[in-house]
């Protein structure tokens, strides 16, 4: 984003809700979800505050809309790191290297850029569109899909018993997630990054094997 400027000519342009979602996008990465309100989103895009009201039922809908964004840079976060890990024709040990960059990339991303990590996956939501938001990463595909597509990797490889697969997205998922929060908002937000990089890895790598 460029500034005030550019929200007005892509307004003028006639896509006023993208242009809220933008501005949704940046109030998020600076404070978070609660800095997500209409008022200052139709500020800073240059409108009227009853504008807003053409796409956005209430400022849930707005935050609804930045958390599907917000979802989507994760995913393309996790796409970049999932692609740089090279085949090597060991189906086991690729499979487990690419969970492993997902893992990784998720609590990178939550410590690089808390308050659209916060408004990716804090925003209460229903569990089916948890698991299947609206908007997906530039290739299609969201964080959860690309978890699921890594482990039935380890399934085809033989690592991971068919047996064990169904749920394990959500184990892995709460592994990372769980260390994530810690940093944001718990006992471990003093981490230095030596540290923090020490936990992460050793966190991902018990997640890996113990899926």
């Amino acid at each position: 984003m460029s500034g005030l400027g550019s929200m007005r000519t892509t307004y003028r342009h006639g896509d006023l809700r993208a242009t809220l979602v933008a501005v949704g996008i940046e109030l998020a990465r600076q404070g978070g979800p609660d800095a997500v309100v209409l008022r200052e989103a139709t500020r800073q895009a240059g409108v009227a505050p009853n504008a807003a009201y053409r796409h956005f039922a209430d400022r849930a809908a707005l935050l609804a809309a930045v958390s599907d964004e917000a979802q989507a840079i994760v995913a393309d976060r996790i796409e970049i790191a999932f692609d740089a890990i090279p085949d090597t024709g060991d189906a086991t040990a690729d499979a487990r290297a690419r969970l492993t960059a997902i893992g990784r990339a998720y609590i990178d991303f939550a410590c690089t850029d808390p308050g659209l990590f916060r408004a990716a996956f804090t925003v209460p939501r229903d569990l089916a569109t948890a698991l299947e938001p609206p908007k997906a990463g530039a290739r299609g595909r969201t964080p959860f899909e690309l978890l699921g597509v890594s482990l039935d990797a380890l399934v085809e490889a033989g690592a991971l018993p068919a047996e064990r697969r169904p749920g394990a997205e959500f184990l892995a998922w709460s592994a990372v997630h769980g260390l994530a929060m810690l940093h944001l908002e718990g006992p471990l937000a003093h981490l230095g990054s030596p540290m923090l990089e020490g936990v992460r890895d050793r966190v991902v790598e018990m997640a890996v094997r113990g899926i």
